[in-house]
């Protein structure tokens, strides 16, 4: 394409930066889980850590609702159109938040009870406003991921680009912890913080997204051949009928399912065995003080483990000749022993090394999947983003197995058997029979 000649680093930049903010807002909304879990969830009683991690689920619920969604309008409007689309559905989410925050802090006696738990209405608009921004993140995921798959840059292959991609985004997963807890809960302990915290940070985002818009808007973003259905074409295969393709979805959503639960539930692990006087120590230190503020273990947990993101990306961008199949299989092992480790010995630092494993992950199923697909591309991007939801099953599972067994400990065996089936995707799943795909080629 003409302007993909003269210019072709610019459009790739462009989805990478708009990923980062994906990747930003994604994690903010994770971490809100614990401090929300001793303010909006303080009377939820033995149903604490269930309604806690319904965060999660409903941010993920819109991954599995309307990642299809996004591809349709893919193909209907084009990349840009689509991606503005996505940062509309981000900007509402990041309103709903805002009002959520305002009635809890104005009207902290508007509940209603279930069972023993005691709970805020605020908490379940806060909980739509969640929805609203996985729906964001799916939309704008269905874009990013097949066009920097697909977009060509010289001595790059698939796996590369969206290594970097990831990377990017990995800033902003990275950065997103501390930003909870120190910009809206000022470095506070969790256990006094206050919803009220939460309205001028939220304001400050809402004005930062808008500008993105309103910037996005005045950007030019080519479109790319052969990467999605043109207007009244019809799609003669079912999408399904592509082996690879299908297993691969079953893998991502076991994959986010385990790099989700971790990332968010960590912390309130880490708080469990604080709160048990086993706490987790970070060079013997319990506590992380720095200028009078409480940084907190559970955050550097989640920060160091979306750092590993970062880093293992950062590396692997460079392994121009290690197949996607290959770094599948040996990280899918290593963070199996670790997992196991965990377990044994209660160290979560074991748990926050897997980040540099799950680093790759994403980008090795994606690449794998959607080999050979050609103008079937979009449409799978969309029933890929989809699976994502994985990551809501897997942190509610968690939440309530351990609220029944009355510990975090054994619920990350559900974290081993996920990384067992991305193994068997990278060993035997995404091998592709010779009639099976339009081509072959990478």
């Amino acid at each position: 394409m003409k302007t993909e000649k003269s210019n072709p680093l610019a459009p790739f930049l462009i989805i990478t930066f708009i990923y980062f903010i994906v990747g930003f807002m994604t994690t903010v909304n994770e971490q809100l889980q614990a401090p929300l879990k001793f303010t909006f969830l303080a009377h939820a009683g033995s149903f604490k850590n269930t309604f806690t991690t319904l965060i999660s689920f409903f941010f993920f619920l819109g991954y599995l609702l309307n990642g299809t969604l996004g591809s349709k309008w893919v193909n209907a409007f084009g990349y840009k159109s689509t991606i503005l689309r996505g940062l509309s559905f981000m900007l509402s989410g990041l309103l709903v938040y805002l009002c959520s925050s305002w009635l809890g802090y104005k009207f902290p006696d508007l509940v209603f009870s279930i069972g023993d738990a005691v709970i805020p209405f605020a908490f379940i608009i806060f909980v739509a406003g969640s929805y609203l921004m996985g729906t964001s993140a799916a939309i704008i995921q269905v874009v990013v991921n097949p066009y920097a798959a697909s977009y060509r840059l010289r001595g790059t292959q698939p796996v590369q680009r969206l290594n970097i991609l990831t990377g990017i985004n990995s800033i902003g997963t990275t950065s997103a912890p501390f930003f909870v807890t120190l910009v809206i809960f000022s470095g506070i302990s969790i256990g006094q913080v206050e919803i009220k915290q939460l309205l001028l940070p939220l304001s400050v985002l809402i004005t930062g997204v808008l500008v993105v818009i309103l910037i996005t808007k005045k950007l030019h973003l080519p479109d790319i051949a052969n990467t999605r259905a043109v207007a009244g074409e019809k799609l003669e295969r079912s999408i399904w009928s592509f082996r690879h393709f299908a297993l691969g979805v079953l893998a991502i959503f076991f994959y986010v399912g385990t790099e989700v639960a971790i990332g968010a539930n960590i912390n309130l692990n880490a708080l469990e065995l604080k709160a048990s006087g086993h706490p987790v120590t970070f060079f013997g230190q319990t506590d992380i003080i720095i200028g009078g503020m409480d940084l907190g273990i559970h955050a550097l947990l989640s920060t160091l483990y979306w750092g590993g993101f970062f880093v293992g990306r950062s590396i692997s961008s460079f392994f121009s000749k290690i197949s996607a199949r290959t770094q599948l299989v040996t990280t899918t092992i290593i963070a199996t022993i670790l997992i196991l480790i965990t377990i044994i010995t209660q160290n979560l630092w074991f748990l926050v090394a897997i980040g540099l494993l799950h680093s790759s992950m994403w980008s090795c199923i994606y690449s794998l999947s959607i080999k050979g697909l050609n103008k079937y591309t979009s449409k799978a991007s969309g029933v890929f983003i989809s699976a994502v939801f994985g990551g809501a099953v897997f942190t509610l599972i968690q939440g309530g197995l351990a609220d029944i067994l009355g510990s975090w400990r054994w619920t990350w065996l559900l974290s081993a058997f996920c990384e067992l089936v991305m193994l068997y995707y990278a060993l035997w799943g995404s091998q592709i029979k010779e009639a099976e795909c339009l081509n072959s080629n990478e």
